[in-house]
């Protein structure tokens, strides 16, 4: 037989995705690609890895046993990989991150320095909602989590990283020169949600909740990216984290609607399980994140902590 890490590589990602496209898509190839790939791992084998019914792929239990296999493999490669580079005096091996969908517009700032330093380090970054975030580290998955709303039934320790701050948002100059609206006009307009589990949602609603409201839900949507672009074609309107949108508050295609009340307040924590065991890799990312999230924030996010007082004393 003469597969290739690579295909090695392919193989498992389907078999975890159950999707040749999925699989493509986080891999960051082509369909045909991961195809072609797929049909020269499976030509060395007798026993089929997968079938299609319909058009759902299935990996066989021969296919599910090799997987196994293939990641015991590649666990090897990695450390072989990491061993090498801990001989040269790097550091090495892999971070494991898990974060919110929201904090993609935060997380990156905080890793570029570290990962510039230590070339020897594979990141691995998990972005979904605060569901899954937080399954993930319960199950022990990841080395850290970055979220705004702090789990109530894990025993986690923390470190505060930034503030998050949500505002209602309509597509365009929506309220001209008024100053304050009271918060019953979300029972006036079309709300666009976020999908359950996620925690800007949990937010919103906490709030509608609190205010007795009768909300009425537009729609409901799975990322903040698609809340956005839903809010800019003028579909509804939405409580947005102030971090993802910017650039459409600077060029005119999102407004902020002043309402009592809001903006609504959390704080982007990065979280681990208490009395984890780190590597060396994570280690050293937490004394990054300790040393550096001052330095970090006044130089990535001045526009975001001058937008917050400007708000507070108006």
């Amino acid at each position: 037989m003469h597969y290739t890490l690579h295909q090695l590589q392919i193989f498992l990602k389907i078999t975890q995705t159950k999707s040749i496209t999925k699989a493509a898509e986080e891999l960051h190839l082509t369909q045909p690609a991961v195809s072609i790939q797929l049909k020269n791992l499976q030509d060395q084998f007798e026993i089929p890895l997968t079938e299609v019914i319909g058009r759902q792929l299935y990996v066989t239990d021969f296919g599910a046993e090799i997987a196994i296999a293939i990641e015991k493999i590649l666990g090897e490669v990695y450390a072989i990989n990491y061993k090498t580079l801990a001989y040269k005096g790097q550091l090495s091996g892999r971070l494991k991150l898990s974060v919110v969908s929201t904090g993609k517009y935060v997380i990156p700032y905080f890793l570029s320095d570290f990962l510039r330093n230590h070339q020897g380090i594979e990141l691995v970054l998990d972005v979904t909602n605060k569901a899954r975030v937080i399954e993930s580290l319960e199950k022990n998955e990841v080395d850290f989590s970055l979220v705004s709303v702090l789990p109530e039934k894990l025993q986690i320790e923390a470190i505060e990283l930034m503030k998050n701050k949500l505002y209602l948002v309509g597509a365009g100059k929506e309220v001209g020169d008024i100053k304050s609206i009271t918060h019953n006009i979300l029972e006036e307009l079309p709300i666009i949600y976020r999908e359950e589990g996620s925690g800007t949602r949990y937010t919103m609603e906490r709030y509608i909740s609190s205010n007795n409201l009768n909300v009425q839900k537009k729609m409901e949507l799975t990322s903040n990216e698609a809340v956005k672009q839903a809010v800019v074609a003028g579909l509804g309107y939405s409580v947005m984290p102030l971090i993802g949108i910017k650039n459409e508050l600077m060029n005119g295609e999102l407004s902020i609607i002043p309402v009592k009340g809001l903006p609504l307040s959390s704080v982007w924590n990065m979280i681990w399980l208490k009395n984890k065991s780190f590597s060396p890799v994570a280690a050293a990312f937490l004394v990054h994140l300790q040393k550096e999230k001052g330095r970090i924030i006044n130089e990535k996010f001045a526009w975001f902590e001058n937008y917050v007082a400007r708000e507070a004393v108006s």
